[in-house]
């Protein structure tokens, strides 16, 4: 730790847990002093300590503009991010494969290449994001991928496309861990749900607006068959991401970076969030921490296809894509009223959201496409729509659950490894061969979403255990809730990980 002279040991250690650290504690009667990087100013990117008061309406008032700044414009750039990520499965049913020639499995390698320099790239990138100005990285990696898009208009074969997906798997590869990063510097434990599902709602919300767009842009292919219009959908959505990039830095980045804060917001703004028990958002940014690292690794695009082979045309499933997204917008905002207001209820949400996905695939898989089952299995596959919440949760219980910057960015790149080597699987079960019904491939995913519930149950059991366990041995040592609050703040400001500091609480 950054200010050891200022940490006494308890005389207690546990012996049970991956938490076998001493017990370390700032003492109550010092304060922690800031030392000399964090004495500069903080128009020159480093913050202070801040100890002062500031009345609640401050609070309120700098929430509101948080609020008003960045939800807004996070949301434009995931939504924009899913759409280009995606847009290859509706391109596809508008002729791409006809157009440059792709034969068998070609098509499932131009999504398994994409999560393939995802994954490779995620660690540098992460480390990335971590050392220098998160929201000029972000911004300038989003321009790069629109750019890539713009590219994927002009393909002419398959070669062309494998080359540029794999780009775009590079440059999109920072967006979602770095947006859960924005959400941990500005916002407290308990906003962290509820703002992370506004920019992820707009997987769903976004894609009402694109999907209508892209419906537009179709209708031009029925009334001129000659032109290849998603040469066009490609044209489209390159340059409206190069456009928001360019908007993102002007306006995106932690509280040290934006313009649109004053010198004493931006006090406030890491105020507000020293009750995360992980400092402010300079925090831990300057040295990586190969204890922490080691901590970390001890702590334990079919869908437009396969709607067109239920009987439906390659318009009409743009068009069934919306109801879907609608639905999904609703309920990631009752998601993010309730987790807002109630505490420890992500879990239980993540758990609830893998039920229907998990009955949704199997219908999928046992009926015969046939004319008069189509709309049943219409229905399986709306089913399907609350599986992105456990996945989009588990993102949030980043901030809210991981303390220590090299732990925290450490275990986002090795939750997106995760992330792309499922999707490099999942793009892989869809065989050529097995179409139309692709009963295989949604078999097996009913099958992850039933070992997704218990995943996520077992999970719930190991935190409640940490958090009564904490509980009782600051009881036995006549430790109060204020001290504990208070102590745990001051170990977050020294980078202090949620296994070295007894007083953080786990978030479920």
């Amino acid at each position: 730790m950054s200010t050891t002279s200022e940490i006494t040991t308890l005389p207690v250690e546990l012996k049970s847990t991956p938490e076998d650290v001493k017990l370390s504690e700032v003492s109550p009667e010092k304060k922690t002093e800031a030392g000399p990087s964090d004495k500069a100013s903080v128009n020159s990117g480093e913050v202070q300590n801040v100890h002062e008061d500031y009345s609640e309406d401050e609070y309120k008032k700098l929430k509101r503009k948080i609020d008003k700044y960045l939800l807004p414009l996070m949301w434009l750039c995931y939504g924009i991010q899913q759409t280009d990520k995606t847009s290859i499965g509706t391109q596809a049913t508008f002729g791409l494969r006809e157009d440059t020639g792709l034969i068998g499995q070609q098509y499932s390698w131009l999504t398994t290449i994409f999560y393939v320099t995802y994954m490779v790239f995620e660690f540098p990138s992460n480390i990335i994001l971590q050392r220098y100005k998160m929201g000029r990285t972000l911004s300038c990696y989003m321009i790069c991928w629109g750019v890539v898009v713009l590219c994927i208009g002009f393909t002419q074969n398959f070669t062309h496309l494998i080359v540029l997906r794999a780009l775009q798997g590079v440059f999109e590869c920072c967006i979602s861990p770095g947006f859960i990063l924005v959400i941990g510097s500005w916002y407290t434990t308990r906003e962290h749900a509820s703002r992370s599902l506004v920019f992820q709602s707009a997987n769903a919300g976004f894609g009402v607006v694109a999907h209508l767009i892209l419906y537009g842009i179709g209708t031009i292919q029925h009334q001129h068959p000659e032109r290849q219009v998603w040469r066009y959908m490609s044209y489209f959505l390159g340059t409206l991401t190069i456009a928001v990039g360019c908007l993102c830095l002007l306006l995106l980045g932690t509280p040290s970076e934006v313009r649109w804060l004053s010198p004493r917001e931006k006090q406030i703004a890491n105020a507000r969030i020293r009750a995360n028990n992980t400092g402010h958002d300079q925090t831990g940014i300057k040295r990586w921490k190969w204890k922490q690292a080691r901590e970390c690794l001890a702590d334990p695009t079919f869908c437009s296809i396969m709607n067109t082979s239920f009987g439906f045309t390659n318009l009409q499933v743009i068009l069934l894509d919306i109801p879907r997204s609608v639905f999904s917008v609703l309920w990631f905002i009752l998601i993010g009223l309730v987790t807002s207001r109630k505490q420890n209820r992500r879990m239980y949400f993540m758990m609830f959201s893998v039920i229907p996905p998990f009955v949704g695939f199997l219908v999928m898989a046992l009926l015969p496409n046939e004319p008069q089952h189509k709309w049943t299995k219409w229905g399986g596959y709306f089913m399907t729509v609350p599986f992105v919440i456990g996945m989009f949760l588990a993102w949030t219980l980043i901030p809210s659950n991981i303390a220590g910057r090299t732990k925290r960015t450490l275990t986002s790149s090795f939750t997106f490894v995760g992330y792309c080597v499922g999707n490099m699987v999942g793009s892989q079960i869809f065989l050529a061969k097995d179409a139309p019904r692709y009963v295989p491939g949604t078999t097996a995913c009913g099958v992850c979403f039933g070992l997704e519930f218990l995943l996520i149950l077992g999970w719930r059991v190991l935190l409640v255990m940490r958090n009564k366990r904490r509980a009782q041995r600051l009881e036995e040592l006549g430790i109060s809730e204020e001290e504990r609050v208070e102590r745990g703040k001051q170990l977050g400001e020294q980078d202090a990980t949620d296994f070295e500091n007894i007083y953080f609480r786990y978030t479920m």
